[in-house]
């Protein structure tokens, strides 16, 4: 609803939702507005729920305003239907049946004799929306193009359904692909039945399939099945150390080495099936690197023969690529120093930084030392404060007379007051 209010900034409106809800009526000139306005509104949300298969019914829920839907809604899927901005999915070729199948489906559906008669019949089926099937398989080639630096790639059935989105995605995505040259269904019934996937992550279609892909298939089917019984061997290992956990708290010592045997037969089993997966990852490494090395092998001979079809002299492409090479050199020392460039205004801004800090803790040391001064004076001033009650205790412990006493503190304490006045006289002198 939220959404719906973004995209549509009246839908609160009574009096156009009231204009909005009713059913077609009158010429189709009447109604082409409302009409337009539904599909683009349809195809909004789908975008936005990423989704390209829709329901009837599901679309009313979509749109459903305390409980009213719009009337006009089964119309619209109708005439949608009939411009081709619908497609049925039952009309889908399952690549998995047999090519007589997916001739005569084919056939079927250019002769539209699955088109629906009544709107009831339209109501029930799936649809798919073939503008957003374009893009959903243009992201499934991206997907794959991440992964894979070939051409084409080889992926199971099961992955290819992941990609896709679900079981009915990824039929209507490979039925695409199909009917473009871009992709192959491949099935192989050795032991277990493999079902595959041959996607060309090119331009071009794909030529056809080869005994090598079936091969591919079987070993990438194989690392799949590895990988999930990896999965299976963790689990039970964490489950049995679980157990042998609570076991040992509950005492039950018995139990618990039980759940440790498990625990290392499971490891054991861990080792084996890596060790196994590895091998096999390896094996689909080579073959990648080979097909790699065979792709370029191929653009080498394709240049080539172009070269000689188009009378190219070898010394004028040895004149271009050395051209080339010069150019991309003088780019890099362009890009060399303008990032040298950037790094020195960045140092230099540093260095700025750094000098600010620096005059900040002069400004803050100057009190400092001032208060520190201060601190020394009065400390000399204490000092000769104790120098003076000190000598004043040694006479009175000599027994000195009182007048001899006297002569000697006086002459002490004018010691300190010469010393004050003739600092004094300097600076006056000084002034």
């Amino acid at each position: 609803m939220e959404y719906l209010r973004k995209e549509v900034a009246d839908w609160d409106d009574e009096v156009k939702c009231i204009s909005r809800f009713k059913a077609f009526s009158g010429q189709r000139s009447d109604w082409e507005p409302l009409y337009v306005f539904w599909r683009d509104l349809i195809l909004k949300v789908a975008r936005h729920l990423h989704i390209f298969i829709i329901r009837p019914s599901q679309v009313k829920i979509w749109f459903n305003r305390g409980g009213l839907v719009p009337l006009c809604l089964d119309q619209v899927l109708l005439e949608m239907y009939t411009a081709g901005e619908l497609m049925r999915n039952v009309g889908v070729t399952d690549p998995a049946s047999g090519w007589v199948s997916q001739i005569l489906q084919r056939v079927v559906n250019l002769g539209g004799l699955l088109r629906p008669s009544t709107q009831e019949k339209l109501v029930e089926d799936y649809y798919i929306i073939p503008a957003l099937l374009k893009e959903k398989v243009l992201q499934v080639v991206q997907a794959l193009s991440e992964s894979h630096w070939t051409a084409s790639c080889v992926i199971t059935w099961r992955k290819f359904q992941e990609i896709s989105g679900g079981l009915k995605e990824a039929h209507a995505v490979l039925n695409h692909l199909c009917e473009h040259g871009k992709a192959k269904y491949l099935v192989t019934n050795k032991k277990d039945l493999m079902e595959g996937v041959k996607v060309s992550l090119s331009a071009r279609a794909l030529s056809g399939t080869t005994s090598l892909d079936f091969d591919v298939l079987h070993l990438i089917w194989t690392v799949e099945k590895l990988e999930r019984q990896l999965n299976v061997i963790d689990q039970r290992w964490e489950r049995s150390r679980a157990s042998a956990l609570a076991s040992l708290k509950l005492g039950n010592k018995q139990v618990a080495l039980k759940c440790t045997r498990e625990m290392k037969l499971a490891s054991l089993s861990r080792e084996k099936c890596t060790a196994l997966l590895n091998r096999v990852e390896e094996v689909l490494a080579v073959i990648a690197d080979a097909e790699a090395s065979k792709e370029v092998a191929e653009a080498i001979r394709i240049g080539t023969q172009a070269i000689k079809e188009n009378g190219i002299n070898y010394d004028e492409v040895e004149l271009c690529l050395q051209e080339l090479n010069e150019c991309i050199e003088s780019q890099k020392q362009i890009d060399e120093i303008l990032g040298s460039n950037a790094a020195g205004a960045e140092i230099e801004d540093e260095d700025i930084e750094d000098e600010l800090k620096k005059l900040e803790l002069s400004f803050v040391e100057v009190p400092t030392q001032t208060s520190t001064s201060h601190t020394r004076g009065n400390a000399v001033v204490a000092g000769a404060q104790e120098s003076a009650d000190a000598l004043s205790d040694s006479l009175s412990n000599l027994h000195l007379t009182n007048h001899a006493r006297k002569d000697l503190e006086a002459e002490h304490a004018m010691e300190p007051l010469g010393a004050v006045s003739n600092d004094a006289n300097r600076e006056a002198a000084l002034a």
